[in-house]
């Protein structure tokens, strides 16, 4: 588990570090002060580090539509210098992720810019690489990118290398803003499905739809159309109901619970968690959360603008014995060099006195 976190020259933050991260950590804050950025940072440091896994950077940069496509190859090129701050990038450029975790083990990604010579048609020239340095049980590793003149990435070529360094399975879950892709949400339950976790899901739907018996996925002529198409769920009146026809809370807390269940001994990122929850459901929902997390040991990061939210947190928090790795709320204020810091302790004390934390 990550005890601290620091991020240099990444998105909107020249310097910014956060300390007494817990099991469960709730980020808040005004729009565009970097919440968002915070966990993109986590997503590449932990995945980097852990699995040798760079195909959250073509997941990253799609996400926030910055890239091109080049029709006369057929390829997608991903622009590369918004990763840094203030958008900019040349020779000298570089950001660096970093995070201690409780054993005092220090975790670094660096991405910089480098000409490196290379050899092609027997001529010795300089390129331009994108180039991802991680550290890994105290050994520096290098990995580089060759980029286009215009400094653009090309996914066939991020493909290819990640297809040469054949990556681990990831236990780092992130649940975006818009909830998980169809595709994303039937490999996940796949992984799921016949385990003792599958009772889990169903719980967690319940908080919706108390009549929820089961979940199944549906693959093939059978599968209904759209983007939840694959899935029926089962309620004590009806058999079969397209989890479609259920609304957005539901397909919102199957991505968490899928997600969670999938990041056993790993990481969970999601951002706006209580998209599509309704008020009443979301203490439910932290609870969920919260014992699947200590459970399966993971750790989470959530960001929120909700007031509901993060005071429905708070019912959480006040439940529990207060701890220096359990639940935290951290306000990541615009051009602030560190997050603003509140243990179990003071949130359950905001809420109570009507304290605004966000």
């Amino acid at each position: 588990m990550l005890k601290s976190l620091k991020i240099e020259n990444f998105r909107c933050f020249p310097s910014f570090e956060m300390q007494q991260l817990g099991m469960l950590n709730l980020m808040v804050g005004t729009n565009n002060s970097g919440k968002t950025s915070i966990l993109e940072a986590l997503q590449l440091l932990v995945n980097a580090t852990f699995t040798s896994n760079f195909e959250m950077l073509e997941e990253i940069i799609t996400n926030r539509s910055e890239y091109v496509i080049d029709d006369e190859y057929q390829d997608k090129k991903l622009i590369v210098r918004h990763l840094f701050y203030n958008h900019y990038l040349d020779i000298d450029s570089k950001f660096t992720i970093s995070a201690k975790s409780l054993d005092d083990k220090q975790l670094k990604l660096i991405v910089s810019l480098k000409n490196i010579k290379t050899h092609t048609d027997l001529v010795d020239q300089e390129s331009l690489f994108l180039c991802l340095k991680r550290l890994i049980s105290l050994i520096e590793v290098e990995t580089p990118f060759k980029l286009s003149s215009e400094g653009m990435l090309s996914i066939k070529i991020l493909r290819s290398a990640i297809n040469t360094l054949n990556p681990s399975k990831s236990n780092i879950q992130f649940v975006n803003s818009s909830s998980l892709t169809a595709e994303k949400t039937l490999d996940l339950f796949e992984d799921m499905v016949l385990t003792p976790e599958e009772d889990l899901v169903i719980q967690a739907l319940q908080i919706i739809e108390p009549r929820v018996k089961r979940i199944a996925s549906l693959i093939g002529k059978n599968a209904y159309k759209g983007t939840r198409g694959s899935f029926i769920v089962q309620t004590s009146e009806n058999p079969r109901i397209p989890i479609g026809s259920m609304g957005d809370g539901m397909w919102r807390m199957l991505g968490l619970a899928l997600a969670i269940v999938n990041a056993k001994d790993g990481v969970l990122l999601v951002d706006e968690i209580d998209t599509g929850l309704h008020f009443t459901v979301m203490s439910d929902m932290w609870r969920m959360l919260w014992e699947t997390a200590k459970r399966l040991n993971v750790q989470i990061f959530a960001t929120t603008h909700s007031n509901d939210c993060w005071q429905s947190l708070a019912d959480i928090a006040n439940a529990e014995n207060p701890s220096e790795d359990g639940i935290t709320i951290h306000r990541i204020e615009k051009g602030k060099p560190h997050s603003i810091v509140f243990t179990e302790d003071e949130i359950a004390i905001a809420a109570e006195e009507g304290i605004e934390v966000r």
